[in-house]
């Protein structure tokens, strides 16, 4: 019997459809190594404030728990911020960032109206029981503005975007100057110039605005701009002995000499901690409060001389740890805004740590900056903390 072949239809074989790219939540993505690191700093600086504020306050018939619960509130709504600020896309504030610019600027202003003066700077706003300090928020506000105008650039910085630049920066400095507070306005200063130098700035120009700076600096310390006081604070530790007593420029100056005080007792808060400390709330120079200001613009000292040279270098380990996280986070951002985001912020907070600590040490100006996450003061917390959170932002959304 012969049997006949038959003939299968061929099968066809179904083409491959590309799969599209499986995206994780952008939480998945949050860098909980700096937000940790962060917090340490925060949780110290909560204890560091009980232990210089404790012994005046109880002198005063005050309760001496009184500022650590403060700042310990300050510190939770910081992290508050910091949550709200990472969850909207870093893209949403880029362009809102002309309103918060505007609204920062209207807080400077107002400030030099009704605004509260201490420490020989008008820079508190009393808003019912809270006081808002406008030249932190300034900060975060301009590092928003700068990344989304130089966002836009393609290729080297041109002339013109570069004198608007300028023109942004230029303004809230005047205004912070005009409180008094020179020391935010030179971290202003900072984050404009690092953010520039990651926009794209050509070399020349770069040069350009260092001898500007050069020569605006000399004619301020020269022509009078500057008040005695402020210079005091610029210059006397380029000439301050180790001693209070001494026929140097503090002789005719008692501004000079209170400053030169207050650095000799810095440093001597800082060399009696030796290398492993006196023990927490054991310092001497802590107790009998002989530091000034150690609460807030010198709170390092209180550091360093309790838990030491060891605990020092442990917190200065952390502020490099947070800064690295920061530029890890602008080298892996999606686009330029992000990077120069994150580049603003860790300008802002490289600075601040260097110049408060360098201060307490007498190498550097008596400037009033704060020591990040330290310093007690609800307005520098809470502003440091959604400072982080923009670098978070960025980089949990690298992947978007």
């Amino acid at each position: 019997m012969a049997y006949t072949a038959v003939s299968r239809p061929a099968t066809s074989v179904p083409a491959t459809v590309p799969r599209r790219p499986v995206v994780s939540p952008a939480w998945r993505h949050v860098d909980a190594l700096l937000v940790a690191a962060t917090a340490a700093i925060s949780a110290l600086g909560v204890l560091m404030v009980y232990s210089t504020t404790r012994t005046p306050l109880a002198v005063a018939g005050d309760s001496p728990q009184s500022e650590m619960k403060k700042q310990a509130v300050y510190a939770v709504v910081g992290l508050g911020a910091f949550a709200a600020t990472i969850f909207f896309d870093y893209k949403r504030y880029l362009s809102w960032a002309p309103v918060l610019y505007a609204g920062s600027l209207c807080l400077l202003l107002a400030t030099l109206v009704v605004g509260r003066k201490a420490l020989g700077a008008t820079s508190w706003i009393q808003v019912g029981s809270i006081e808002v300090e406008p030249s932190e928020i300034v900060k975060v506000s301009l590092v928003l503005s700068l990344a989304a105008l130089l966002a836009r650039q393609k290729g080297a910085l041109s002339g013109k975007l570069l004198m608007l630049v300028l023109a942004l920066s230029v303004l809230p400095f005047l205004l912070i100057y005009k409180q008094d507070a020179l020391g935010s306005a030179m971290v202003l200063a900072v984050v404009m110039v690092g953010m520039l130098l990651m926009g794209g700035t050509k070399g020349r120009h770069m040069i350009a605005l260092a001898l500007v700076a050069a020569l605006a600096i000399g004619g301020v310390l020269q022509l009078g701009v500057l008040k005695q006081y402020q210079k005091d604070r610029l210059t006397t530790f380029l000439t301050a002995p180790s001693g209070i007593a001494n026929s140097g420029p503090s002789a005719t100056n008692p501004y000079a000499a209170t400053i030169e005080y207050n650095l000799d007792q810095s440093k001597a808060a800082i060399a009696d901690g030796g290398l492993r400390g006196r023990g927490l709330f054991k310092g001497l120079e802590t107790n009998l409060s002989y530091v000034p200001n150690q609460s807030t613009d010198f709170i390092f000292t209180a550091v360093a001389e309790q838990f030491g040279f060891a605990g020092s270098a442990l917190l200065l380990a952390l502020f490099l740890f947070v800064i690295w996280r920061s530029g890890r986070a602008a080298v892996m951002s999606r686009d330029l805004a992000g990077t120069l985001i994150c580049v603003g912020v860790l300008s802002m907070l490289a600075f601040q740590a260097f110049e408060n600590v360098g201060m307490t040490m007498g190498i550097m100006p008596v400037a009033g900056i704060t020591l990040p996450f330290m310093s007690y003061g609800g307005s520098s917390m809470v502003v440091d903390w959604v400072a982080i959170g923009l670098v978070v932002n960025v980089s949990m959304r690298r992947f978007s």
